[in-house]
């Protein structure tokens, strides 16, 4: 690795540190200027019993000490205790949901790009075909869908109508609509992605003398057309992956699965603060190492890119 790239590394490191520490800042203070407090729905609370409240949690230090105890916390992964799941700490949970959160995000982003490449080539390879025809309605519809009616529609289909697959996504099966909703949209996009890079690579000047030197057919895609066509699909991982985590809070909600985003939207509800900034920092951040590791994946692949 030259030092030009070793530079570029350690600066996009750099920038994602930043970029978090931004998060857990914008987080923290938004949430100390929302309206009302974690105790507004505690019945026929005195005000001593607000105070001793404040005093465990800390709500009753200065700003600027809660926020530098919670950067310190947030550094070593501790967000502190929840205000409504009594005798349990935010990082436990966030844990617990992990479990499922990360299962259902994999296997939708695996199926979504393993499908979407092979789909895409196909489509490139029979252009104007029915084939192709079809491969583009279905993937036009898909992206044009937002995931929480793919859901619905595809709960109605096969768990109410067919009884075919389980609605709730915490019984056995219960993760293959959550999966086959939340892979639909970023699927078609890969598809569409692929079909595009992989037209325009099959037209290039060494696609055609790789022919004339009678190189063999299978070879010439995937040797060369099929992998100079995945360099914008490595930059899709990013974007890709923030779908399927913000797709998820809904997703896990119309399917009832034990995942992170069931435990974030039921914190909102709740005014559970520390919840809801702990689940934040935790998504966004893994939104952004991703997005760094899309970057340096597509130095790696493309050595002619331009880092500067």
């Amino acid at each position: 690795m030259d030092s030009k790239t070793l530079m570029y590394i350690l600066k996009r490191i750099v920038l994602a540190v930043v970029t978090i520490w931004a998060v857990i800042t914008i987080t923290f203070f938004v949430m100390k200027a929302v309206p009302g407090d974690p105790f507004a729905s505690e019945k026929a609370v005195t005000p001593a019993a607000r105070a001793a409240l404040e005093a465990k949690y800390g709500l009753d230090k200065p700003i600027f000490e809660q926020y530098l105890n919670y950067l310190t916390g947030a550094l070593h992964f501790d967000f502190g205790p929840s205000l409504k799941l009594r005798g349990r700490d935010v990082t436990a949970i966030i844990f617990d949901g992990m479990k499922t959160s990360a299962r259902l995000g994999l296997t939708a982003l695996v199926i979504a790009t393993v499908t979407g490449i092979i789909l895409g080539a196909v489509a490139a390879l029979r252009r104007n075909s029915i084939i192709d025809k079809i491969i583009m309605v279905l993937t036009t519809a898909f992206v044009s869908m937002p995931s929480f009616i793919m859901g619905t529609l595809l709960l109605i289909l096969f768990a109410i109508h067919l009884k075919v697959l389980p609605a709730n996504g915490a019984t056995e099966g219960g993760l293959i609509l959550p999966v086959i909703t939340l892979s639909l949209y970023p699927m078609a996009y890969i598809t569409r992605l692929t079909r595009s890079s992989m037209l325009d690579v099959l037209g290039q000047d060494y696609i055609r003398t790789a022919k004339a030197k009678g190189v063999s057919e299978r070879n010439i895609i995937i040797k060369h057309a099929l992998k100079n066509s995945l360099i914008p699909v490595i930059t899709y991982f990013g974007p890709e992956l923030a779908y399927i985590v913000t797709g998820s809070l809904v997703v896990e909600q119309i399917f009832a699965v034990p995942g992170v985003g069931r435990y974030f939207v039921s914190s909102i509800t709740g005014r559970d603060y520390p919840l809801i900034m702990g689940t934040t920092i935790v998504l966004a951040s893994l939104i952004v190492v991703m997005n760094l590791l899309s970057d340096i994946m597509y130095k790696i692949v493309d050595p002619r890119i331009n880092l500067e």
